[in-house]
């Protein structure tokens, strides 16, 4: 293995993830490096894992068995969350990976983040909130990547996203020379700094695309192949 990789433990809660997404999830984490430790949580006695108790010899994912104590208590959040902090204070980790959809994980990422852990999370879009927003990055399952002819209802819908918009202008304008022009590279970086953002959840494939789907900023080439974006309103106002 090589020593330069970062390290990553990829913790699984089987309950409340789709099995069929898993690809998807291990194609995002090796970006970041090589996953070191897999491990899978559910009660796998239960026929609705069935998906994920196949998926467990092809991918070497340890499984860990939680039975259900309680009628609607899930036992596998609290195993899985004492794991990884077991994890984050005994083993030469960089990067704690989540896969879940359904409970919020808030605490133990806020913590991994504080001990200098880059978080990945994965889910659906069902997942709290907080849980997304806590992440280094939060990637949703169940989101699919427009072309870039997207059409314009969904451009619409875009535009409506008030927390979406804001990020983008708070971005630029950190950024901005004195005729408005930011590069768009900082811009993402900017935004990444402040919360988790992908803008494949948007249905984009990266933020240029993205940008050009909203009429409220214009984009130009600046030197070599990046990007330039500005605020339409600084526009009109010079």
């Amino acid at each position: 293995m090589d020593d330069s990789k970062q390290k990553i433990a990829l913790f699984i809660d089987a309950d409340n993830a789709p099995a069929n997404k898993f690809e998807d999830v291990l194609s995002e984490v090796a970006k970041y490096g090589v996953v070191t430790i897999r491990k899978a949580y559910g009660n796998w006695k239960k026929s609705s894992l069935k998906a994920w108790e196949d998926l467990l010899h092809e991918y070497a994912i340890q499984p860990v068995q939680q039975y259900d104590l309680a009628k609607g208590k899930n036992a596998s959040d609290i195993a899985l969350v004492i794991d990884a902090m077991d994890v984050m204070y005994t083993r030469e980790i960089d990067v704690m990976c989540f896969v879940s959809s359904d409970c919020d994980f808030t605490p133990m990422v806020t913590r991994a983040l504080a001990e200098g852990k880059v978080v990945l999370g994965f889910g659906e879009r069902k997942t709290p909130a907080p849980f997304v927003n806590a992440c280094s990055k939060f990637l949703f399952l169940d989101q699919e990547v427009k072309n870039e002819g997207a059409n314009a209802a969904k451009s619409k819908n875009i535009k409506s996203d008030t927390r979406l918009i804001n990020l983008l202008r708070q971005a630029i304008a950190a950024i901005e020379d004195d005729d408005g022009w930011a590069e768009l590279g900082p811009v993402g970086s900017h935004i990444s700094n402040k919360t988790s953002f992908d803008t494949r959840n948007y249905g984009y494939k990266n933020l240029s695309s993205l940008i050009k789907a909203i009429d409220l900023f214009e984009l130009k080439r600046g030197t070599g192949n990046s990007y330039l974006v500005r605020d339409v309103r600084r526009k009109k106002a010079t």
